[in-house]
């Protein structure tokens, strides 16, 4: 199943040069069939999904993102995504709890990640608080060696000095000083395409599951 992502990869790397309505509409035929493709792969993974989370019920198509960009605010008008992704989660791409990504681009763009991505402020208060507090258990999940295998280490955007209301000399300082807390997992062309993605993409959001749980349990309270 996996090897059918190479026309996926093919179209998205062709449509990275060819980022035009006109292009896209003279291919389209094509689209349909790498979407199609990228569909099939997610629909395994919601059926083998079970040892790791409930997703009962959630269809691939309700996990995939449009291939259309937002233009709107952005000076890079190019029409289209050169990209496919999809969430993992009770609800799809519009979950609210714990989700995993799946990102697939051309040349070894592709990953897998997870975490707090984007937090409101009251979610970021929440984590400082937390990890300020006792970081002992945040220490433990990103320091398991399932973790540290698959992700390195915990990462994301940084303040360059102390949050307001926190000591710079505060032990745990470096956590503090996230704004994200994202675990991310790169993927080459040829895991991609190997036989084993499937299997390979349960084990690292396996592995994920721990920071998820701990994130929602902190963020949620």
């Amino acid at each position: 199943m996996p090897e059918s992502l190479r026309e996926t990869l093919a179209f998205l790397r062709q449509l990275r040069v060819n980022n035009s309505r006109q292009w896209f509409e003279d291919n389209r035929a094509r689209y349909d069939h790498a979407r199609g493709c990228f569909q099939d792969v997610v629909t395994d993974l919601i059926h083998q999904f079970d040892p790791i989370d409930d997703l009962s019920g959630v269809t691939a198509k309700e996990c995939m993102f449009r291939i259309n960009r937002d233009v709107r605010f952005s000076n890079d008008k190019s029409p289209y995504k050169s990209t496919m992704s999809a969430v993992l989660g009770q609800g799809g791409r519009k979950s609210t709890g714990r989700t995993y990504y799946f990102h697939i681009e051309p040349d070894g763009g592709s990953f897998l990640a997870g975490g707090l991505y984007a937090p409101s402020t009251d979610e970021l208060s929440k984590m400082r608080q937390s990890l300020a507090e006792n970081a002992k258990r945040f220490k433990q999940v990103v320091h398991a060696p399932d973790f540290i295998q698959y992700f390195g280490a915990i990462s994301g955007d940084t303040l360059k000095t102390a949050p307001q209301g926190y000591s710079k000399d505060h032990p745990d300082i470096d956590l503090l000083r996230l704004k994200q807390y994202i675990a991310s997992h790169a993927l080459s062309d040829d895991q991609v395409l190997s036989a084993d993605l499937i299997p390979h993409v349960l084990a690292v959001f396996k592995a994920m599951k721990p920071l998820l749980v701990y994130i929602e349990n902190v963020v949620k309270a």
